[in-house]
């Protein structure tokens, strides 16, 4: 049986050895990563009971001391069904974001199999409604001329990554719970910029203007600060919104804008390479052959070289009919918080370990 604690951490080894429950409970997946720990944040700060699940270490967030952290892997059905007692609400943010191919089968694991156990437990344990952080990957990324929306059939035709495909597939067991009688939304965010881990995901933008990084693409995309994602998850929980699916996106920048802006923010040089389709694709072979060597993942693959290129908008009309009173973020707003406050934590740690 899994382990299982409160925090602050105590040894337990039985879901029995926890105090009484109170009746009306929030649980949250993934909560170590970027989306579900500013989700358990924004949580708490509204008084909510929350329970999240961690794999590894609880992460250091603001209100850390006030959840009920339980370890264990959404890929163990026993740990679900036991950590969504008492549970009305979940907010399902576990996943992998990858598109390195040596984590294709870890993935897809995660992704797929994952939602399909969660999916499960939650209608098991009769829990009243459940949010799925997917992504517009999900979507497909190719419509010439036309901004995506929520009509948007994914095929592999219109996409170039397994990443899309787990979500898309994960989409699946979502809206298949939503038929056996699960109430559900849905949620697709465009590239998240936040404050987290600059050394994972998409944080690592910043780090990358930090370090003066000096390749841009053509290519464009959508973005979308971490507060409002979580606000509109919320929002979307708190109504009797179900079997819906939403595109979460501020605005579509080209990501030479963004990189250029985030670089001002920081007072650091601006890209100024252009990399084009010839050498990106000479860039990420001679990558994939580095990490065969170096056994590192690598961040450059054929996937995400190809996706710098493309030129992907999307529609976020959808939301704003169904949240009228809902604004979003100016990124540019976003991007001088997020680029201050990550630089100052960065700067922090050198000072400290010098």
């Amino acid at each position: 049986m899994s382990e299982s604690f409160i925090y602050p951490l105590k040894d337990s080894k039985s879901f029995d050895a926890l105090p009484a429950r109170e009746p009306t409970c929030v649980f949250v997946t993934g909560g170590t990563g970027l989306v579900g720990s500013h989700l358990i944040d924004n949580l708490c700060a509204r008084g909510k009971h929350v329970r999240a699940s961690f794999r590894k270490s609880v992460p250091d967030i603001k209100n850390k001391e006030k959840v009920e952290w339980v370890k264990g892997d959404i890929l163990d059905l026993i740990f679900l069904e036991e950590a969504l007692k008492d549970v009305e609400q979940l907010y399902h943010c576990a996943g992998i974001v990858s598109f390195n191919p040596r984590q294709k089968d870890e993935m897809f694991a995660t992704n797929v199999d994952g939602t399909i156990n969660v999916v499960n437990a939650s209608i098991n344990a009769g829990v009243k409604k459940l949010c799925f952080v997917s992504s517009v990957a999900a979507l497909g990324q190719k419509r010439k001329g036309i901004a995506i929306d929520e009509t948007m059939t994914w095929s592999e035709e219109t996409s170039n990554s397994n990443y899309s495909k787990s979500k898309y597939l994960a989409e699946m067991e979502v809206w298949r719970g939503i038929a056996e009688g699960l109430d559900a939304v849905i949620v697709n965010p465009s590239l998240i910029l936040g404050e987290g881990n600059w050394n994972e995901g998409s944080t690592k933008i910043f780090k990358n203007a930090f370090e003066e990084f000096p390749w841009y693409t053509e290519g464009e995309t959508g973005f979308v600060d971490i507060k409002d994602v979580v606000q509109v998850m919320i929002e979307l929980m708190e109504s009797s919104i179900s079997g819906e699916r939403f595109i979460v996106n501020a605005e579509n920048w080209k990501f030479k804008n963004v990189f250029t802006a985030i670089a001002s923010a920081m007072g650091k040089k601006p890209p100024y390479k252009k990399a084009t389709p010839f050498l990106a694709g000479l860039v990420w072979r001679l990558e994939a052959l580095r990490s065969m060597f170096t056994k590192e993942f690598t961040l450059l693959t054929r996937e995400t070289a190809r996706s710098a290129q493309n030129v992907v908008r999307y529609n976020n009309n959808k939301l704003k009919e169904y949240l009228p009173s809902f604004e979003y973020t100016p990124l540019d707003e976003t991007i001088k918080r997020v680029a201050s406050n990550l630089q100052q934590k960065y700067l922090t740690e050198i000072n400290s370990e010098s």
